[in-house]
């Protein structure tokens, strides 16, 4: 009982070390993987710098691809990050060049300030890309002058992955990080998992650190493991399972 209460503990404390290298996963443009409800955000980004409108939105649900898209967008523009709040420099960044404005629906915004870096846009020929989980029209803004100029920006939906989306997106992370799993373990994975590619990349990570640590092959009952770790925390955090 002593020699395995050792072995638990010891494997208990070689789950918690710290990898001691890390992998670089992929993720520019020439790595996109291009589904039908990414398509039509993948065309604007592409169309850059000849936009209809030069301020666009991409709204969608947690996980789509928003802020993958926006940070390619942020390396091909050269783009800056910019948070309009009051006191802040975001409407002079917006006269000399192209700025992002990331999660505009969470972090929140000094109303005044986010026209006046819309009328720097318009005025000084620039860009500004935004990224919201909602439509602009269901963002709480009482300044009526910026109702009016958001009724005129472009929104591009990113939808909610479908399991091909999925699949192809855990086999290019697996593929990062040099393990290439069977088809079999793929479609597990998706049928369990939430649809995002947020949790996609998570999965993957866990799965690796896991695998590592014990110093074992990635089976299906580790992938268990760490799927059913992940139901329990967000059930423990209040958050819906799917």
């Amino acid at each position: 009982m002593t020699d395995q209460i050792k072995t638990d503990n010891a494997r208990s404390k070689a789950e918690q070390l710290p990898l001691a290298f890390s992998h670089q996963s992929a993720s520019g443009r020439e790595d996109l993987l291009v589904s039908a409800s990414l398509a039509a955000a993948v065309s604007l980004i592409d169309e850059w710098p000849n936009w209809r409108s030069p301020v666009v939105v991409l709204a969608g649900p947690p996980g789509s691809g928003k802020s993958h898209l926006a940070n390619i967008w942020k390396n091909i523009s050269d783009a800056r990050d910019i948070h309009p709040q009051t006191g802040s420099d975001a409407a002079r960044a917006a006269e000399t060049g192209p700025v992002l404005f990331e999660d505009a629906d969470r972090r929140g915004f000094d109303e005044t300030e986010l026209f006046h870096v819309i009328n720097s846009v318009r005025q000084h020929g620039t860009t500004l890309l935004m990224t919201s989980r909602q439509w602009p029209a269901a963002w709480p803004v009482t300044l009526p002058d910026l109702r009016s100029r958001l009724k005129a920006v472009t929104v591009v939906e990113t939808g909610e992955p479908d399991e091909g989306l999925l699949a192809q997106v855990l086999v290019k992370l697996f593929a990062d990080r040099q393990l290439y799993m069977d088809d079999k373990l793929i479609g597990y994975i998706v049928n369990r998992m939430e649809r995002s590619l947020d949790t996609a990349q998570t999965i993957v990570d866990r799965i690796d650190r896991l695998a590592l640590a014990r110093g074992t092959r990635i089976t299906r009952p580790l992938v268990a493991e760490v799927l059913n770790a992940m139901d329990n925390a967000r059930a423990d955090s209040g958050l819906d399972v799917d």
